[in-house]
């Protein structure tokens, strides 16, 4: 994979360069622009290198067809005003566009195509359509680690007809996961939540032989909790669980992994209800685990004391609710004032997390935060990503 930050003579040449600018919109409004944030890196470095930005991305899904609330037009306006350079949307169908049609005046050079999930073809990996879009450049970026997992004509097409190359950003991302699967700085932890095991369950397969500990909490934890023959009352979990949970903790005794879940809990009757702290054994009928109590906090803070590296992928409560956010805010801390004196290697993936960690404003205070969710969840399965092969 050839980073563009090592490619020469960029000067003058049209780059077409393939973003995830998906960013969420209330009412024509970006109400989170963290994926535009971290872009900026590759479109100065290609601004400072008098190339010419042609770029490609998508919101929302569209399904092939026009729909106006999805417009790029609002990422257009926020992009011009980041980098202080005029940003021009082009509306007109891309196939009735020639290479010609852009950078005509000299203070030209960004212009962004609409939504390409406008087009059927997209989603379909069209080998004529990616044809169509690598005739109006000179060279192939992608910066899109996030869409990576998809096989689309943007990402997995156009690589076959220009020469191609990572941005910084996808850069970034890949190195900061071979840091933590494959050059591995060891005691190495994961603290995995989230809802469900079954969309975990091959991440932690292919962890547990690689690191020293997994950490489970959030909701997937409750089906441990009630595994070990608890109480689990009203709590979110997800069913037929039993078999997948046996497979997890008979593979960490296999592999000398440790694996640890709640000790004890913060429940209530309801989602806007009254913290109490429990027991695992102590669970009433009418109540639902919705953080993680002290003790296991604590325990949770000792293991990343002894850790080198940190993977989190995953809230530990329903930090939507100050009452039962503590649980993830003291794992953020810990990580955070240990990052600080050097002593651990962090990343963070996951949009809850990621959500939460902009709550606190901290995203800075990690090694490496990602907002891809089901690319970074695959790489940590072991998948090949067609955006990754397709550069390669």
């Amino acid at each position: 994979m050839r980073s563009i930050i090592n490619e020469k003579n960029l000067k003058n040449k049209i780059v077409l360069l393939r973003l995830d600018l998906n960013v969420p919109l209330e009412k024509n409004k970006i109400t989170d622009t963290t994926r535009i944030d971290k872009i900026l890196p590759t479109l100065n470095f290609l601004i400072n290198e008098k190339a010419k930005i042609l770029i490609l991305s998508h919101i929302g899904r569209p399904k092939g067809k026009f729909v106006k609330e999805l417009s790029l037009e609002p990422i257009c306006d926020e992009l011009q005003n980041k980098l202080g350079k005029k940003v021009k949307l082009i509306t007109k169908n891309v196939k009735e566009i020639k290479k010609n049609s852009f950078f005509n005046n000299h203070n030209e050079e960004i212009f962004i195509l609409e939504n390409i999930r406008f087009y059927s073809e997209e989603e379909q990996n069209d080998n004529k359509f990616a044809k169509i879009l690598s005739n109006l450049a000179d060279i192939y970026v992608n910066d899109a680690f996030s869409c990576s997992h998809r096989a689309h004509a943007s990402i997995y097409e156009i690589p076959k007809f220009l020469p191609s190359f990572s941005g910084l950003q996808l850069d970034l991302e890949v190195n900061a996961l071979n840091k933590i699967t494959s050059e591995i700085t060891r005691p190495i932890t994961c603290i995995i939540g989230g809802s469900k095991i079954s969309t975990k369950i091959n991440v932690i397969k292919n962890l547990v032989p690689k690191f020293n500990n997994i950490v489970i909490v959030g909701g997937m934890a409750n089906n441990f909790i009630e595994f070990c023959g608890n109480n689990i009352g009203k709590s979110i979990k997800e069913n037929n669980c039993d078999q997948i949970i046996k497979e997890i903790i008979d593979l960490t005794k296999k592999e000398n992994c440790k694996i640890f879940y709640p000790e004890d809990v913060i429940v209530s009757k309801n989602l806007n209800g009254t913290p109490k702290k429990r027991e695992v054994n102590e669970i009433s009928s009418d109540e639902m685990v919705l953080d993680i109590g002290p003790k296991t906090i604590e325990k949770i803070k000792n293991i990343i004391d002894d850790s080198k590296t940190i993977l989190w992928n995953g809230p530990a409560g329903y930090f939507e609710n100050p009452n039962f956010a503590k649980g993830s805010i003291q794992i953020a801390k810990k990580i955070i004032e240990n990052n600080k004196v050097n002593k651990i290697f962090s990343v963070v993936g996951g949009g809850d997390t990621v959500s939460l960690l902009n709550n606190l404003n901290a995203v800075n205070n990690f090694n490496f935060v990602s907002t891809a969710g089901g690319a970074f969840l695959e790489y940590l399965e072991g998948k090949n990503l067609p955006g990754i092969t397709a550069l390669n």
